[in-house]
């Protein structure tokens, strides 16, 4: 079972996505939270995979709770589900450590699919946050340049796939994966995969177009 954790302050927005997830047989929720504090304080004691993380909540943010779980558990993920879709909290909650950001009116198959890969590490992102990063600002410094086939894995990765399933897309080895991988995130300053598909989206690097 999937264990997973539901933090907003709105009761009725808990029950509704309570209700949604208990229609999955391999998910459970594990508890439920409506502040910050008590968001960090439910993920120590009950140890959820996946924590649903709404972003306006009490007691501080939820990008402030995401960074203050993710110190205290690797093995937790984050998965922001908000109704806010601005530049600016996409990229605040991306650099927090969060695994993905939807929205939440996400249907529930997709969500509980979205559920599911957050715990297998994959980035995940509702279409129109992908698409916001996509055409929307563009980093102040100078884009970084990748090579043809880092692009490639990092397109793969954008699209949900795992480092084994790019490595049978293009022909190559799981291991040379991750190698690209490592160098991309070097190149983009990142620590995961999910900052360095949102950073090089927000690049404009996974667009048509000449890499290096």
């Amino acid at each position: 079972m999937i264990r997973v954790l539901l933090v907003d302050d709105h009761p009725v927005v808990r029950e509704g996505v309570r209700v949604m997830l208990s229609a999955e047989t391999d998910l459970e929720v594990v508890g439920e939270a409506a502040s910050s504090q008590e968001a960090v304080t439910a993920t120590e004691s009950l140890t959820p995979d996946v924590v649903l993380m709404d972003l306006r909540i009490p007691g501080g943010d939820g990008v402030e709770a995401t960074e203050r779980i993710l110190r205290g558990s690797t093995d937790c993920r984050v998965l922001v589900l908000t109704t806010y879709d601005t530049d600016t909290d996409i990229l605040r909650a991306v650099e927090a450590g969060a695994t993905g950001y939807l929205l939440k009116d996400t249907p529930r198959a997709e969500l509980a699919q979205a559920v599911r890969a957050a715990v297998r590490g994959e980035t995940v992102l509702a279409p129109a946050v992908a698409g916001k990063l996509v055409s929307g600002m563009r980093e102040r410094r100078e884009a970084p340049r990748l090579t043809e086939r880092e692009v490639e894995v990092l397109r793969l990765a954008a699209d949900g796939h795992s480092n084994a399933e790019i490595g049978r897309n293009l022909f190559i080895s799981g291991t040379t994966v991750k190698t690209h991988l490592m160098s991309a995130y070097t190149k983009l300053d990142v620590s995961d995969r999910t900052a360095a598909v949102t950073t090089a989206m927000r690049l404009g690097l996974l667009s048509s177009g000449e890499p290096e």
